[in-house]
């Protein structure tokens, strides 16, 4: 009789979890191993040419520097306050008394007990948890990078350019998975409603990530792409 009622969540959420998954396993590949076909690619390499721009040019450019960083940090301080906000919501429900559960009871498909009801709200939190966590850890490396790229340059100084633009790769690496851990939330808060929800909300997510993480060409532009693209290393 248990699994009559949960054997929907039991197939139907794992799966969702795991196309996702897969998707941005795929992602992470084709970003090290072809980068010119991917948005993250591009953007890193050129991120690394700006920080050497602004380097070169501190004296003239130190002020567009220290803006563009703070137009940075002020995105992820607006993720973080909202997973941070979300997650205090969450707490507050997992402390009540389920009663939130009984209207839905009838409405949606899957298990509905206080075991599951419990078991959705605390995997929402902890997914927040982690967003917030690699916003706030974004945030400081972006603001180490905001002091360091307009430090006077010495050729006996550890912090050169590449340094600079390792510690901007960081922070934005840990904004793109807290951004990522965010939007994997949303099946999730739509599994109150049922694990159908969550499949299709899974798929949905994924074919919309695809067409914003992927760059469409045409032959003769992959074609010359691969000519002028070096090593691979500089997009990782």
């Amino acid at each position: 009789m248990e699994w009559r009622k949960c054997y929907l969540d039991v197939i139907l959420v794992p799966l969702g979890f795991l196309i996702m998954a897969g998707y941005h396993g795929w992602l992470w590949h084709n970003v090290r191993t072809k980068p010119e076909t991917t948005i993250i690619g591009i953007n890193t390499r050129g991120r690394r040419l700006w920080v050497s721009a602004m380097i070169k040019d501190n004296e003239k450019k130190n002020i567009l520097a220290v803006q563009t960083l703070r137009n940075t940090i002020m995105g992820s301080t607006l993720m973080a306050t909202t997973s941070i906000l979300l997650c205090s919501g969450l707490a507050a429900v997992i402390s009540s008394t389920y009663s939130v559960k009984k209207p839905l009871n009838d409405a949606v498909y899957g298990a509905h007990g206080e075991f599951m009801v419990a078991l959705k709200y605390v995997t929402l939190l902890t997914i927040f948890l982690f967003s917030f966590m690699c916003h706030s850890l974004s945030i400081r490396f972006i603001n180490q990078v905001n002091i360091l790229i307009n430090s006077p340059q010495d050729p006996t100084s550890p912090v050169t350019p590449e340094y600079v633009s390792e510690l901007l790769e960081k922070g934005y690496i840990l904004n793109t998975v807290g951004n990522r851990l965010f939007y994997a939330a949303l099946p999730l808060m739509l599994w109150i409603f049922g694990p159908v929800m969550v499949f299709l909300c899974s798929i949905t997510l994924v074919a919309m990530l695809y067409n914003l993480d992927f760059v469409l060409r045409s032959p003769d532009q992959k074609g010359k792409n691969m000519d002028a693209s070096g090593n691979n290393s500089d997009f990782v």
